[in-house]
Order: structure tokens, then sequence, then C-alpha cells
């Protein structure tokens, strides 16, 4: 029987510690909560004063119980393709960067709609990626329509399932019609939801107006919340990690007790992207080693709950591609992958998740696939683990020659693409360095890239919904990056 390689930093001990002091936090202190919730938590039996919530332990340790310890996101088929809960393992890109790093200059500048629908066409092409995001905020529209224009361009152009948020929380039910249009209906979304919301608390321990409400409305919509809490150790939380640990914690357990009092039962994540502050430089290093120990730990007291599980990993501080971000990125993708991390996004993120770049994106598909081999163990394929076969070539070492050999390397070793140098050789016996080998990477998934249309009435009908949109919004069309044929529906004069 094959054993899965896990990754503990907290023994039990420890985790009931951390709930612990969780639990007294959003007692005492409380939680600062946003006046849509306030009649919500009353009619709980929740004081409630001067815009301070304080939940019982043993209220929230119900509404704890209620959560489903999994669920599953849909593709555009309707056919499971991620599912939360266990040890289960999945990768995203990064979302909402304001930044790309340009493939010709190596320098960030403001992200547009082509390049956000070039990133999803790869991301669709490499199957180190379960789900899109929405991973660029688009600076070529107005901000008004950006978070359902981008939803758009990614339900556009991908079958995937979608890691997705609202900036606003006026936007979300914008959002939520996009998705239905999509999906054939609200129940057909209900059953088979297609995205995950991203949903932030403001630490420290606050439920603000826009957040507070984007959980009860998705609670009530019945499509799947993410909370991503994120403590800055030594800055807005503790400066210990453990300290940070129980502050996370307080957040998830007071957000997922406001969305279980909405709907009892509706699917939730216990997600973050947690930080430490650097003290030297101001900054939140996402790459560093602590920062990726917060991410598991504060999953790990999550998976004690049961809970389904999130984190942003797979991430680089430095602001090109150089050996630092991707050692930084490929050391938290093992470790995300070895804790049993449900989501884990960042991939193709730097410079302190302030930029994207897709040459990125595919060289973290690269060590994506690597701790894919690595969680699946060794197992014992074979009857004989060695001595069937040594009795087959004795002491000559011809195992090359062996049926066993050509039957089963395939499922020994993974085998990367050539983004990775192996020796392959090269038609012009040149040997490019791997942000070359990445852009021509990108080139090739590109190029074989094939979209799949929609139902041509469903098509439609997600036009006409962002035209009237963008019309509400004072605009006269969206910017040509539709399919040719709504091009003329579609332009900005």
């Amino acid at each position: 029987m094959r054993m899965r390689p896990k990754l503990q930093l907290l023994d039990q001990a420890l985790i009931e510690r951390i709930l612990g002091e969780a639990f007294q936090l959003i007692e005492d202190p409380g939680v600062r909560v946003a006046p849509y919730v306030v009649d919500l938590l009353r009619s709980a039996g929740i004081t409630v004063k001067d815009g301070v919530a304080h939940i019982p332990e043993a209220l929230a340790r119900r509404l704890l119980d209620l959560a489903p310890r999994g669920f599953c996101l849909y593709d555009r088929s309707g056919k499971p393709a991620v599912r939360y809960g266990g040890d289960d393992v999945h990768f995203d890109p990064g979302s909402s960067c304001l930044n790309i790093l340009d493939a010709e200059t190596q320098e960030a500048r403001p992200a547009m709609s082509a390049d956000l629908v070039r990133l999803v066409r790869v991301a669709e092409m490499l199957p180190q990626f379960a789900a899109q995001s929405t991973a660029m905020v688009c600076n070529d529209v107005p901000p008004e329509i950006g978070d359902w224009y981008r939803l758009l361009l990614v339900l556009w152009y991908s079958e995937k399932p979608v890691v997705t948020g609202a900036f606003s929380a006026s936007s979300l039910h914008t959002l939520l019609d996009l998705l239905a249009i999509e999906s054939g209906g609200r129940e057909a979304l209900r059953q088979h939801p297609r995205a995950i919301f991203d949903v932030c608390p403001s630490p420290p321990l606050n439920w603000s107006e826009f957040a507070s409400q984007n959980l009860v409305d998705l609670a009530r919509a019945g499509v799947p919340a993410e909370i991503v809490s994120m403590p800055l150790a030594g800055a807005t939380a503790p400066v210990t990690l453990a300290g940070s640990v129980v502050q996370h914690a307080a957040e998830c357990i007071s957000g997922i007790t406001i969305h279980q009092l909405a709907q009892p039962g509706a699917p939730i994540v216990w997600g973050g992207a947690p930080a430490i502050f650097d003290m030297r430089t101001g900054k939140t290093p996402m790459g560093a080693i602590e920062t990726a120990m917060l991410d598991v730990a504060c999953a790990e007291v999550g998976k004690y709950l049961g809970l389904p599980t999130h984190a942003y990993m797979v991430t680089g501080d430095g602001r090109v591609i150089d050996a630092q971000v991707e050692m930084e990125s490929g050391m938290s993708t093992v470790l995300g992958a070895l804790a049993g991390i449900n989501m884990i996004s960042g991939a193709g993120m730097l410079d302190f998740l302030a930029c994207h770049s897709i040459e990125k994106l595919v060289i973290d598909a690269e060590a994506i696939a690597s701790a894919q081999r690595l969680i699946e163990g060794i197992d014992a394929r074979t009857e004989s683990l060695a001595v069937a076969m040594f009795a087959q070539t004795g002491l000559h070492g011809d195992f090359l020659k062996l049926k066993e050999t050509r039957t089963l390397f395939r499922k020994e070793q993974h085998f990367p693409s050539a983004v990775i140098d192996r020796g392959l050789p090269n038609m012009d016996g040149a040997t490019p360095g791997i942000l070359q080998r990445a852009r021509q990477r990108v080139d090739e998934l590109l190029s074989a890239y094939e979209r799949h249309p929609l139902p041509p009435e469903r098509e439609r009908e997600l036009i006409t919904f962002a035209l009237r949109e963008a019309k509400e919004s004072g605009l006269s069309g969206l910017p040509e990056i539709l399919r040719p044929e709504y091009a003329h529906e579609s332009r900005l004069t």
C-alpha cells in the first residue's frame, strides 16, 4: 500500500491551544462587524455592541460543525474538476495583479485585457492547473466594470473552474448573474458551482461591510466562499508565528460563523494569505520560509477541524524571473503539496504579489508537476521489489532490457517539458536559458490552444448581458477581445 508523504508543523496539543485562544479572541475582545450582519448575529443570541460582536465559543463550534467537510467545483461540461476536502491538492494562478512582467522588456507594466486572455489560454493548456483565476486587473477597462469583465474573459476562454472575487459588494450580484448565464441558471450554478469567491477579512479581526455582505450573499446563493485571512506577523498580527496562526483561526472562525448563520451547510473554505512583516524593508515577503510556514500551520488548524483548505504560495519576491524567485516559488510549492492544502493559489506571481508573469507561470507548472509526483509517494508496483529483476539480470545490470522497465518507467518517472533542461538535443545546437525556454513553451501552448465555444444562445446572452452592464456604467461597448463575430457589438467608441 502506498504511503503518502506529509508535512506536519503543529502537534495536536499546540493546535488545541491555538484554537482555544482563537475562541477566546472572538468573544473578548470580539470581532468588529458591519451593520449588514448585526441583526443576523443578534438573532442568534450574539451580543453586538458599538460594532463589535462577542461570539460565544459554544455557538461558533456548533456552526463550524455545519460547514461541509468537502465539495466540488465543476468544469463547463458539469464534471467535477476540483475537490475541496481531505488531502486533495490543486493549484491555480495567482489573482488580481495590477501589473504583468512584459516578456520582451522584462519590466512590469499595467496589465491589459489581452494579457489576461493570453494567460488564461496558457493556463488552460497546462494540466497542472485544475482551475483558472481572474488573474489580472484589466487596466484598459473602467474600474466600475472590471470585476465582471475579467470574469467574462475567463469564462469565455476557459472550461475550467474559476477562483475569483469581487472588489465591491455591489459587483458580487453581477458576477453571480454572469456565472448563472454561463451555467444555465441560478439553480444549475448552485448544484454545479463553476467558481469560488475569495472573501477577505481586514486584519486584525474586522469583517467590513463589503466582506460581510459577500459572505452572507454567497452563502444564500449556494456559491462557495473562500476566506482569505491575511495576518501580517509583526504589523497587523502578533509577531510570533503561533500568535499569527491564532489570529488567522479567529478570523476564519468568525467568518464561518457569519456565513453559516446566513445559510447553514453552505460551502466555505478555511483559507488565507498570511505573511511576515520584514522589519528591515517594510515589505511582506511572500517567498519567505516563515510565510510558507504560516500557510502550512494555518492549513493544519483548518484540517484539524475537518474543513477544506486554501493558501497563497508558489510566489517569489524578486522583480524579475531569476534564481531567487524560482527558488522561493519551488520551495513553497513542495511544502504546500506536502501539507495537503486543497487549493494553492499564487503561481505566476512575483514582486510581493504585485506582478504576474506568464513565463513564470509555465516554470511554476514544472515545479507543481514535480510536487504532484512527490505526493504520489513510492509504491510497490511489483510482487518482488528487486529480487525478481536481479534474478533476470544477475550482476550484469542490464535492467534496460527488462519487460518491467518498459512497462513501468512512465509510471515511476515524471517527464518534464522542455522548460526543464535535461540535456535533450537542440536543433540548432544552442543552449537557451530557462527564461528563453519558458518563452518558447508559452508560444507552443498558445499555438496549440483551441477555444471550445459555448452554445450559441448562451454566448449571445453573455454578450447581451455584458453590453447592458457596460451601458449602465456609461460605456458604449467593450474592448475587441471576444470572438470576431461579436466585435461589432463590443466595440468601444
